[in-house]
């Protein structure tokens, strides 16, 4: 007689269930939960106005753009840049760009030019789950993304960069400093619980 095979009853590993924040985006047509760490943000300190021009480093899947848009409203303006491509449909004032932040081509150097009221910075590198090893390759990144911000940012605009914490955190948030008027640390709820990442937030960009 044939004996018939125990089914898994071991849970699923971390990760493998969708929580609440993905399944949220799919209902609200955003296509990655990063979504809502955007508006925690946007609810605390308020820092993308109507008829802003927003930079968005790192912009797929698209969410922040997405939401950028809705914030700025027709009169405004978002652009982003990555190196995959954005495949959700964007409003008409916004515009996802594929290409390397760090070597910008004419066409893309035009695309930016400078005037931006706010950069944000979503981006994280490829993980390796060796915590130094993520925490310095993330600051390379949010280096990266502050040398952006300096050059392309008005007097008084904002800055917002997803960071992993690591030994050179306070290093890095000094740094930040240096160029805004206000810094702010902050972590969204809508972080996962056991991730590294916080946000560091430049309010007013120093003329």
């Amino acid at each position: 007689m044939a004996v018939k095979k125990a089914k898994n009853t071991r849970p699923p590993k971390k990760g493998q269930w969708e929580d609440h924040y993905t399944l949220k985006a799919k209902n609200d047509k955003y296509p990655a939960r990063s979504v809502y760490k955007l508006q925690e943000i946007q609810r605390k300190f308020t820092l993308i106005k109507k008829g802003g021009k927003v930079l968005d480093l790192g912009c797929s899947p698209g969410s922040w753009l997405m939401y950028a848009s809705e914030l700025t409203g027709g009169a405004g303006r978002v652009i982003g840049i990555d190196l995959k491509p954005v495949t959700v449909k964007l409003s008409s004032h916004a515009q996802a760009l594929v290409g390397d932040i760090l070597h910008l081509t004419p066409e893309l150097e035009s695309a930016f030019s400078t005037g931006f009221s706010v950069v944000m910075s979503d981006m994280a590198p490829a993980t390796t789950g060796m915590k130094d090893v993520d925490a310095a390759r993330s600051l390379e990144l949010c280096e990266m993304a502050l040398m952006v911000a300096t050059k392309r940012l008005l007097p008084g605009g904002h800055f917002i960069c997803k960071i992993f914490q690591g030994g050179d955190f306070d290093a890095y948030v000094t740094l930040v400093k240096g160029h805004f008027k206000q810094v702010k640390i902050f972590k969204p709820e809508s972080c996962r619980k056991q991730s590294k990442e916080i946000y560091i937030i430049g309010i007013g960009m120093k003329g």
